[in-house]
């Protein structure tokens, strides 16, 4: 299947994606539509690792978590490598490394592969830590024998890549390795690519395994003037790589520079009242108003104290002028002078763990016109 003539990123992928549904080549989640797409033989594919002298001498692989990879991360932890995988959307950090309970059976190895062990079995890895990764696994939509990559347009790949060289975790010389279905190996027109596409080096499919030979470069950092405010709000770990290249005297001018990062808080989802589910990473403080410099912080261990919470705020240089108590609903909010230091608490943040839970951190926002129990509004609890 080779894409039509005169074609679009968008063309290819949704020619990839209608092909392999209406060839019943998709596997679960279905339909791939906007997905990287799992397929029928995906784990097959994963296998043909095992051949490349790359996998072989690997110490630290990143795999991302897409569900056609999950075969390479099964591979990486029964081979005992270092496994990272990316947070999903970039939302709470950068990398999550996966650590198996000692003594853990190929079953218990297998779960860990997982989505779901991502989640259960990871602890985060911050941007101090001293991480080189030598090879690094994505998904893709479509790819090229040239090693041209096109994902499914979000561009997560090409981003984490980009703020891996930031922070030192790859090179130039770190192979990028890619599974895929034989029908997505596709011509790719050269005049698609941009200075900030990753490009793969392996191709691996179920029936193939492909050495580009490709000598185009690969991202060389962060292209800040691709990045919105938007993104800025929605990734804390992006606004800590951009607070160190300005610091380190780096141009890192936004696409919409004129906007302030504050203003894309509106991009953050919201935690409902107590009575609905909360959402994963942010919260809402009920009230007439919460302004942008308060920060919600939940998944609290259920037996914590705010004195605790104080003393590993005051640690990280992110105690706030105030802070509002909810240890019954396993959280907290944290109200800074400013919105600035509200997000340079944020970043401070990343990776925030009280006890044994990693908290989740960000903006909170206006919900509701009472306080919680028909308290006052904003109205924090007293001290346990």
């Amino acid at each position: 299947m080779e894409p039509r003539a005169g074609v679009s990123k968008q063309d290819i992928r949704e020619q990839i994606w209608d092909y392999m549904e209406a060839q019943n080549l998709a596997d679960f989640p279905r339909p791939v539509h906007h997905r990287i797409p799992n397929f029928k033989g995906s784990y097959l594919a994963c296998q043909n690792i095992k051949d490349l002298a790359v996998f072989a001498r690997t110490q630290e692989v990143k795999v991302d978590p897409d569900k056609p990879l999950e075969g390479v991360r099964l591979l990486a932890l029964q081979s005992k490598k270092t496994l990272l995988v990316p947070t999903p959307r970039l939302r709470t950090g950068l990398f999550n490394k996966i650590t198996p309970p000692p003594g853990a059976t190929k079953d218990i190895l297998r779960k860990c592969a997982t989505s779901q062990g991502v989640r259960n079995y990871s602890t985060p890895v911050g941007l101090d830590s001293r991480v080189l990764v030598d090879l690094v696994v994505v998904g893709s939509v479509a790819v090229s024998e040239k090693g041209w990559r096109i994902g499914k347009g979000e561009g997560y790949a090409d981003l984490e890549y980009a703020m891996m060289v930031s922070m030192g975790a790859v090179s130039q010389g770190t192979p990028v390795v890619t599974i895929v279905h034989d029908c997505q190996v596709v011509d790719i027109p050269e005049t698609l690519l941009e200075d900030h596409d990753l490009t793969v080096d392996y191709i691996l499919t179920p029936t193939r395994a492909i050495t580009t030979g490709c000598e185009r470069p690969k991202p060389t950092g962060i292209v800040w003037p691709k990045i919105s405010c938007e993104m800025m709000g929605k990734m804390p770990v992006l606004r800590s790589l951009h607070c160190r290249e300005e610091q380190a005297g780096k141009d890192v001018t936004l696409r919409d520079k004129h906007r302030s990062l504050p203003g894309a808080r509106a991009a953050l989802s919201t935690v409902r009242s107590p009575r609905e589910l909360p959402s994963l990473e942010s919260g809402s403080l009920q009230g007439d108003d919460v302004p942008s410099s308060t920060v919600y912080v939940g998944n609290l261990p259920r037996d914590a104290r705010v004195s605790e919470l104080k003393r590993a705020l005051s640690a990280r240089g992110a105690a706030p002028s105030r802070l509002t108590w909810q240890g019954p609903q396993r959280r907290a909010f944290l109200h800074y002078r400013d919105p600035a230091k509200a997000w340079q608490a944020i970043s401070r943040l990343q990776g925030f763990c009280l006890g044994t839970n990693t908290a989740r951190v960000a903006l909170a926002r206006h919900q509701g016109a009472s306080g919680p129990a028909g308290g006052r509004a904003g109205e924090p609890h007293p001290d346990p």
